[in-house]
């Protein structure tokens, strides 16, 4: 299993928009390619030098191939209207991780 990381910091002047950008149409939008079995948006808790809130979207798909196939065919359209709606009020890296392992109590 892959996590596609999706490591997001956003201006306070577009926090509200974004944040609900985010759950109501992006990260559907994301998941309705097909390549994802699941998405969660998490908060990062520290303090940003930089001003604004941090998150992490992980995207869990069943490979690296499935994960390529996005890369090509779905990411730059779905990237292009997050930098049309916020511009450089959003700055955002990416991340991918292989899961060895997964524990639960």
């Amino acid at each position: 299993m892959i996590l596609y990381n999706v490591t997001i910091n956003i201006d306070e002047s577009v926090h509200q928009q974004w944040l609900q950008w985010m759950q109501e149409k992006h990260i559907q939008d994301v998941l309705a390619t097909g390549k994802f079995s699941s998405a969660r948006l998490i908060k990062v808790l520290v303090d940003e030098e930089m001003g604004g809130t941090t998150y992490s979207v992980q995207y869990t798909t069943d490979s690296k191939e499935t994960l390529q196939k996005y890369y090509t065919e779905d990411a730059p359209r779905l990237r292009e209207e997050g930098l049309k709606l916020f511009g450089d009020k959003m700055l955002a890296f990416r991340t991918e991780l292989e899961v060895i392992s997964d524990f639960f109590q």
